[in-house]
């Protein structure tokens, strides 16, 4: 659910008019709804109340949104020396971390150590030996779980399933044990979970209750050799609407899993980040043009495929809404919603029945709150959005748009 609702022919963000929003910051910009990301944690936190539910910051890592998230007692789920950086820094708290992905540098490895997050999830035996031997220059101990991939179908798009032995992610089941146990024997390692993470937009129950009896299976028998298994970490992926989709609530996961739980002497750890984020915010983007060609006509807008890259990148579904109904009477046009950059994939929609939209008209591109901001770029030289976070009946900016100063700020000419 979200706080984004139609009064009176006008779309408002929770009490606050998104024409508002456009005119007095301009487009494009990136809109979230503080209520709903509140509503979100809190879902979480209510269905899973002994677990450490930790939001995974690739999704959204503006600190503004980590920190109020960090106020409703949610971690986060970092994978780069950036992402703690930005945590820490928005108040998240080090035993509220875990440190996920397959590429760790050691520098970003003894950062983690130096801050004593709470966990790293290790994807493969060179990284376990890399972080052994930065915690023994440290003379520290590095709390791990391995990331075991079960060979389970997500059944979502190819790109964000990663739970299948093709994908690079994680160690296969069949060497899990053999490594639990090299791992249990280093000196400056503490074995304390297990770590698995099939994908993203998972829309159905099924693929992580298979998962997660393969986990559950592993554990016991970890427990029984000896090795002290406290924690079950399985990700995140729960999936949200942005067409047609009705993906599981967090409670109805959570009753699925309660009867597997039982005799497990293990905390539950969740990352979730687009079902606490994605229909939090929207992406406003103003019409420059209509253009009628023979085959088709468009709709060109002033946001891009640098500032929102999923359709692009996934051919990604998202509802495209205008901030003010056409009360015109014409006529619904199948339209194509594209941007300025000079790509043919630089589209928001292809081939969508839309009300009529006119030069000046604002549109609001729904479930925009995960990765949007976070996948954007500066690709034909263009500034990266503002972000606004609105709160009851308030608006304030909380990352300022991009300037062309800021664009080359880091070069220098030749001397």
């Amino acid at each position: 659910m979200h706080y984004f609702a139609y009064r009176n022919d006008e779309l408002y963000c929770e009490d606050v008019p998104l024409a508002r929003i456009a005119a007095e910051v301009g487009t494009p910009a990136y809109v979230y709804s503080r209520r709903t990301l509140v509503h979100h944690a809190r879902v979480f936190r209510q269905a899973f109340p002994e677990a450490l539910i930790c939001f995974a910051v690739k999704a959204n890592s503006n600190i503004s949104i980590l920190h109020t998230l960090a106020q409703e007692g949610i971690g986060a789920d970092i994978v780069s020396g950036g992402e703690l950086f930005r945590a820490r820094r928005a108040g998240v708290e080090p035993e509220n971390i875990v440190f996920a992905g397959v590429g760790k540098r050691e520098d970003e490895i003894a950062a983690a150590l130096k801050q004593d997050i709470f966990m790293f999830n290790v994807e493969s035996i060179e990284e376990l030996n890399l972080i052994q031997r930065v915690a023994q220059e440290l003379n520290t101990t590095a709390r791990i779980a391995l990331r075991v991939n079960p060979d389970v179908d997500a059944k979502t798009h190819p790109y964000i399933s990663t739970g299948l032995r093709e994908n690079k992610f994680g160690i296969s089941m069949d060497s899990a044990l053999m490594d639990y146990h090299y791992a249990h024997r280093l000196s400056h390692i503490q074995v304390q979970g297990i770590h698995c993470h099939i994908g993203s937009q998972l829309t159905t129950i099924e693929p992580f209750i298979d998962a997660f009896k393969i986990i559950r299976a592993l554990a016991l028998e970890l427990i029984a050799s000896g090795i002290d298994i406290r924690y079950l970490d399985m990700g995140g992926g729960l999936g949200i609407t942005y067409e047609r989709e009705k993906p599981p609530l967090p409670m109805e996961l959570a009753h699925a899993m309660a009867p597997l739980m039982e005799d497990l002497p293990c905390t539950l750890i969740l990352e979730p980040g687009r079902a606490i984020a994605g229909n939090t915010g929207v992406f406003l983007t103003q019409v420059l043009y209509t253009k009628q060609t023979e085959e088709k006509r468009f709709i060109v807008v002033d946001g891009a495929m640098n500032d929102l890259a999923r359709p692009s990148l996934y051919g990604s579904f998202h509802d495209i809404r205008p901030v003010q109904l056409n009360t015109s009477g014409e006529e619904p046009v199948k339209v194509d919603i594209v941007g300025p950059i000079c790509e043919s994939s630089d589209f928001f929609a292809r081939e969508r029945l839309m009300p009529a939209c006119h030069h000046g008209d604002i549109l609001a591109i729904m479930s925009a709150g995960a990765y949007g901001f976070t996948m954007s770029s500066n690709y034909n030289s263009r500034p990266r959005a503002v972000e606004v976070l609105v709160d009851d009946d308030q608006y304030r900016i909380i990352r300022r748009r991009e300037t062309l100063e800021d664009l080359i700020q880091h070069e220098e000419l030749p001397q």
